[in-house]
């Protein structure tokens, strides 16, 4: 099959979490045989085609022609802000179109998961949602049909052997910028790592027991962030899934968070809930773990087994017949 993706950015140079989905699901789709191609509808500094993975990734430096590659296409894949506008093009070609969603908002459900042939939503809590949603409206609205696909995370891919610093991936207010900085602050005795998000206005502290990443591909995460992470931080006050705790656990990383429906359930058992306003249950929830070492045995281990319930080979598989199914 040929199978178009029109994406607003991928990775090596956008790397959020909702890119590394749908890349580690296109690249299911190669490992199935398919020709799957990427095309970017904004600028970067990318001006050539590139291959990641198997994935061939078009710049939109490099061709301004994917409505054409849509036509020629069997299966059509969108996410976020281009599920309108590929939408049409799907539509207008009689292309079967496929939908990743990645948060519960309902423009997502009314402008991306209607009316398209597959959605793909990423926890048994966004279907329940949807579900909610959709069943205020005609059933014609509906997506022909859903699945769940968890973000995929290869724990071959992140395990290697914890470090010793508090980490947060993205510095960005709603994913917890503000209170990482209070904490360095207030705990100067601790090394703390700050890593770069790929949007949102970053909070970078400028302190000495501050180490600052610059964002990078996810395929470096494993020796330049969790090779260095004792603790990770998920102070959001908004996540569907969470996938940067997902990749921590598979080094049996502890991970404290803002107990949102999604990390509840992306994390489980093994997570450490704090709500984020409780900058001293935070400081103390780290002091502990930095401190005992039974006690971070104990919460390493609910996480290298949670990593292990969170083996993506299923998702996947779902996934690719589903997309093979709408040809």
């Amino acid at each position: 099959m040929r199978i178009v993706a029109r994406l607003h950015g991928y990775p090596p140079r956008h790397n959020a979490g909702a890119e590394w989905m749908v890349h580690s699901m296109l690249r299911a789709l190669v490992q199935r045989g398919h020709d799957v191609s990427v095309w970017l509808s904004r600028y970067t500094d990318d001006k050539a085609d590139y291959e990641l993975d198997g994935v061939k990734v078009i710049p939109l430096q490099s061709r301004l022609d994917a409505g054409t590659a849509i036509r020629h296409s069997d299966v059509v894949v969108s996410h976020l802000e281009n599920v309108p506008s590929a939408g049409a093009l799907a539509r207008g070609y009689g292309k079967p179109l496929a939908v990743v969603c990645h948060n519960t908002h309902r423009q997502s459900f009314r402008e991306m998961a209607a009316g398209c042939d597959l959605a793909v939503y990423n926890s048994q809590w966004m279907r329940r949602e949807a579900e909610l949603f959709f069943g205020e409206y005609p059933r014609g609205v509906r997506p022909g049909r859903d699945v769940i696909v968890r973000p995929p995370v290869f724990a071959d891919e992140y395990r290697t052997k914890p470090g010793s610093k508090v980490t947060l991936v993205n510095l960005n207010e709603e994913k917890g910028g503000k209170l990482f900085e209070k904490l360095a602050r207030r705990m100067p005795d601790v090394q703390f790592l700050a890593v770069v998000g790929a949007y949102g206005e970053q909070i970078v502290p400028d302190l000495p027991n501050v180490e600052v990443i610059d964002h990078m591909c996810g395929h470096e995460m494993r020796d330049a962030v969790y090779g260095k992470t004792r603790v990770l931080l998920m102070p959001s006050s908004y996540e569907s899934w969470g996938r940067a705790g997902v990749e921590a656990m598979a080094s049996g990383i502890p991970v404290i968070a803002h107990p949102t429906p999604g990390l509840c359930e992306s994390l489980g058992e093994a997570g450490v809930f704090i709500d984020l306003h409780d900058v001293d249950g935070y400081e103390m929830a780290i002091r502990k773990l930095l401190a005992s070492r039974s006690e971070y045995g104990l919460v390493s281990k609910r996480a290298k087994a949670r990593s292990a319930e969170l083996d993506p080979a299923v998702d996947l598989a779902t996934w690719c017949d589903a997309v093979e199914a709408l040809a």
